[in-house]
């Protein structure tokens, strides 16, 4: 440690204002090496690309706070730049005090969450240049959680059922804002919902290793327990004739559930598949999954075995979902920076190819789902990310079709078909938000409520 303190004092930047020098002089306790990545802070005469190379060797938990402190106090100097430095990477031009340049945002890391913008501007991977402003007010109603909502399902054209880290599943109605009935028997957060569609009857899946059914009709406790993954329980499907529910986990197994009797019926293991989602295809035996070696299976129920592997992929697949008759699935992808952030659609017939991809999320593609014809005049795909942005895209040519950017809302972790016009999106920090498909204009989605 006394190293690294020396280093800094021995390249310490003339100029610089006494509360940055005071905060140059007082570098954190820590033994963690970076390795790479500076304060960004160089007199422009001084230094040679070598003492710039042993600069960069700051502790991790250093460069953090101390670039984190530095901008803070440069900000409160208005961005006057200490005379004989040097800013790398990013320059940036004078800012009025009440607005701060978005250029900052690849320098400022955690803080770059504090600044909320109402319109985004970004190129795409093609080159094509969109711009996106979210305009009209939304309703606010009574929120579903306390806390982050990781996934929601529709039940029925009324209600949607969501769970998250609050530990409780909630069926709500979304249509007037209020909580219907709210389930608890789980003892960590809900990561998977899934529902019989048009009926009362659910199943939640939980860290806590457990997957539970419920009954809206009925009590607010279990109607039947599965027990059986030793690790987290990350995928869940139910059979189109709701006899069967199929269970993956990161303890690298699918389990096969007779539901009548919540007996497991077939089990299944493979090396390193450390499941991130399941979907049943609509009239046929077989299970779709994700996983986390970048593969995507596709299982047959009859005996548990796999039927197919799809070409592996180059990121870790993060979800997946089937179209209505069955012939397509859509994969996405996790990712940073444009790099990895798709989703692909295959065929799921003879021959099983890759179709298309979708490209222009900046961050990890967390859901992904097919949107009903009544919804949308084309065959449409949409996708949710962590990059606080919902896309709709055209099915046949991956060209994006609009894009709706929810600002405050975190990453978003669920996207759900609510009915013919609107869908649910689960987030991190708001809630679940209504979104409305409207025509008037093209095909264009706007937020209509949060709950």
């Amino acid at each position: 440690m006394e190293k690294s303190e020396s280093v800094s004092h021995s390249l310490r930047p003339s100029g610089l204002p006494p509360k940055l020098l005071c905060l140059w002089n007082s570098p954190s306790k820590n033994t963690k090496r970076l390795g790479s990545g500076c304060l960004n802070y160089f007199p422009k005469d001084n230094f040679t690309k070598q003492q710039v190379t042993k600069f960069t060797k700051f502790t991790a938990l250093q460069i953090r706070q101390l670039t984190k402190k530095i901008l803070l106090v440069w900000a409160a100097h208005n961005f006057q730049q200490p005379q004989g430095m040097l800013l790398l990477r990013c320059h940036p031009k004078r800012a009025l005090p009440q607005k701060v340049s978005c250029r900052f945002c690849p320098v400022m890391g955690k803080l770059q969450s504090k600044f909320r913008h109402g319109t985004y501007r970004y190129s795409r991977p093609d080159g094509f240049i969109e711009e996106r402003i979210q305009t009209k007010a939304f309703q606010e109603y009574s929120p579903a959680h306390v806390d982050t909502v990781s996934v929601v399902a529709a039940l029925n054209s009324d209600l949607c059922v969501s769970g998250g880290k609050d530990k409780t599943v909630v069926a709500y109605n979304w249509r007037t804002g209020n909580a219907v009935k709210r389930f608890k028997g789980h003892e960590r957060e809900i990561t998977k919902i899934a529902c019989i569609y048009k009926s009362s009857q659910f199943f939640s899946a939980s860290r806590d290793k457990m997957v539970m059914m419920w009954d809206l009709q009925n009590s607010s406790q279990p109607r039947q327990q599965f027990s059986g993954h030793t690790m987290v329980v990350t995928g869940l499907t139910v059979s189109p004739d709701s006899s069967q529910l199929c269970t993956g986990s990161r303890d690298n197994t699918l389990l096969l559930w007779d539901v009548g009797t919540g007996r497991c019926s077939e089990s299944a293991s493979v090396s390193r598949n450390l499941v991130t989602h399941l979907c049943w295809v609509p009239q046929e035996p077989y299970v779709l999954q994700t996983s986390e070696d970048k593969t995507i299976r596709l299982w047959d129920s009859r005996g548990l075995q796999v039927a197919h592997t799809f070409p592996t992929q180059q990121h870790i697949q993060t979800h997946c979902a089937v179209s209505e008759d069955g012939h397509k699935c859509v994969s996405c992808s996790s990712g940073f920076g444009g790099e990895g952030c798709e989703a692909t659609l295959w065929d799921l017939r003879q021959t099983r190819n890759r179709i298309c991809e979708y490209r222009g999320h900046f961050q990890t593609v967390a859901s992904c789902i097919f949107l009903p014809r009544a919804l949308a005049s084309m065959p449409a795909v949409a996708t949710s990310s962590h990059d606080c942005k919902v896309k709709i895209w055209n099915q046949d040519t991956g060209a994006c079709l609009f894009t709706l950017s929810l600002d405050g809302s975190g990453p978003l972790t669920s996207l759900a078909v609510a009915d013919t016009i609107s869908l649910l999106c689960a987030s991190f920090s708001r809630g679940i938000h209504l979104l409305r498909v409207d025509h008037s204009r093209g095909l264009e989605l706007r937020e209509v409520a949060a709950f």
